[in-house]
């Protein structure tokens, strides 16, 4: 995804408003996920948006980086949480065994889908042995574009499973629930957790 693409134009242009959005806590799944990680793990957020599930992953005691690929929404987690974001786009994740747990909700539906697999294993290789990875989807089988011009990759849950198969993962558990987006409209989401596995000794 290029700097001009319309996904990272809306989030640029819209982020004082998409921040502030009327936006529930998911802390069901926070809470299932950080439950998952040892006490005052590190936690790396890709595409944190306005910054409200890194707060509560920091109230909660966890070392949290917030990461984001809009500048201008960046600014807006700031102000939020108080501390520096890091400004990055996915495809430049370069962390080896950095982090506890990565936290992806409704991010990486950005992603080109042909772009997955090799994202997927920048993931893999930022996590310790062990670690956590969390992330949610809109389901479906295409790809295309909203109604305010951001890119979205609607991925199956057979599809979804055998790419994370493919690039390594470990203890995967795929589940869809119902819900909405940004856009008003009802859809399903596809919500997935796997860990990275630990390397047989020689």
């Amino acid at each position: 995804m290029t700097n001009d693409d319309p996904t990272f134009s809306f989030y640029d242009e819209n982020a004082a408003i998409y921040a502030v959005r009327d936006r529930s806590l998911p802390q069901r799944r926070l809470d299932a996920f950080l439950n998952a990680l040892p006490a005052g793990a590190s936690i790396l957020e890709l595409g944190c948006g306005g910054g409200q599930d890194a707060a509560y992953m920091i109230t909660q005691g966890f070392n949290v980086t917030p990461m984001d690929g809009s500048a201008e929404m960046a600014k807006q987690a700031e102000n939020l949480i108080g501390r520096p974001v890091i400004v990055r786009r996915f495809e430049e994740l370069e962390d080896d065994q950095a982090y506890d747990g990565i936290w992806a909700e409704a991010s990486l539906l950005h992603v080109r889908r042909s772009d997955l697999p090799g994202i997927f294993n920048r993931i893999h290789k930022a996590l310790k042995n062990g670690g956590i990875f969390h992330a949610s989807f809109k389901a479906g089988k295409t790809e295309g574009y909203d109604s305010f011009g951001r890119y979205y990759n609607y991925l199956s849950a057979d599809w979804l499973d055998d790419l994370l198969m493919s690039t390594g993962w470990e203890d995967i558990s795929l589940n869809e629930t119902d819900g909405s987006g940004y856009d008003g409209k009802l859809t399903k989401w596809l919500r997935m957790r796997a860990s990275k596995g630990i390397p047989s000794a020689i």
